[in-house]
């Protein structure tokens, strides 16, 4: 309990907000260096999951491959990129973007392969090329859950990020780090607190653009069959009420 009133007292200053080292200038720099290593992973994994998801062959490898980047730990990348000489933001930069690409591919590729055959046959029918297919049929249809991936590797990568004040760099992290270094935990619990929250607040902010970006008839759709489910449901937990009761001579009458 005395950590968390530390931790709390330590945010109510104002003077750890300010300055080169402040909370804000963290904030800034944490945000940059995540954007860098978010547009690095979307340069190379959108592309390559679209392209296999539309092509419908070596979809599952492509997928297993990237996946089994997850196996690789950051901090050990980031030491192996140390010892090559990268350091500080790049070094994170790199090595969040190698653990961003597999849910951004993934969620493409899932996505671009779960558009309906049918919908694929009625655009060619029309005489659309394959690449006229891909942009104007199967990517508005798949963005739901390629922008959940986008969502996903953006979130992870916010929260891989601080990791970059073991490698001499600067981000929400360096203040986790030297609370811990002070043996200041209510300062390390603190920086903690303000990582969750930039997390949660940059996942909310997503989420609200992966709806904006939804089309409208896809939301209908998703509405209505959310609707069903429930329906189904409710009718499903009544049947064995119903089925329990038979009509007698005087009404209802319990089975034997």
């Amino acid at each position: 309990m005395d950590v968390l009133t530390e931790a709390l007292r330590w945010l109510n200053d104002p003077l750890n907000w300010t300055g080169s080292q402040g909370v804000l200038a963290l904030t800034r720099t944490h945000l940059e260096i995540s954007a860098v290593a978010v547009a690095a992973a979307l340069v190379v994994a959108l592309p390559a999951g679209l392209w296999l998801g539309h092509r419908g062959r070596g979809a599952t490898v492509g997928v297993v491959v990237a996946n089994t980047t997850r196996a690789l730990p950051t901090l050990a990348l980031l030491t192996l990129l140390a010892a090559a000489g990268w350091f500080g933001a790049t070094a994170t930069a790199l090595a969040c973007a190698v653990f961003a690409v597999p849910p951004i591919l993934a969620n493409a590729v899932t996505g671009v392969e779960g558009v309906e055959p049918d919908v694929r046959d009625a655009a060619r029918g029309l005489g659309m090329s394959g690449g006229r297919v891909l942009w104007t049929v199967e990517v508005p249809l798949a963005l739901p859950l390629i922008a959940a991936g986008i969502r996903t590797g953006a979130v992870q990568v916010l929260a891989t990020v601080p990791l970059v004040a073991l490698v001499g760099g600067t981000s929400l992290g360096t203040i986790v780090v030297s609370g811990f270094a002070t043996q200041r935990y209510g300062k390390a619990l603190a920086g903690g607190i303000l990582v969750a929250g930039l997390c949660l607040l940059v996942e909310g902010l997503l989420a609200l653009a992966e709806r904006a970006v939804t089309p409208t008839g896809l939301r209908l759709r998703e509405r209505a069959a959310a609707s069903d489910a429930r329906t189904d449901t409710r009718s499903r937990r009544r049947a064995p009420v119903a089925a329990a009761v038979r009509p007698g001579s005087n009404g209802a009458a319990p089975s034997p």
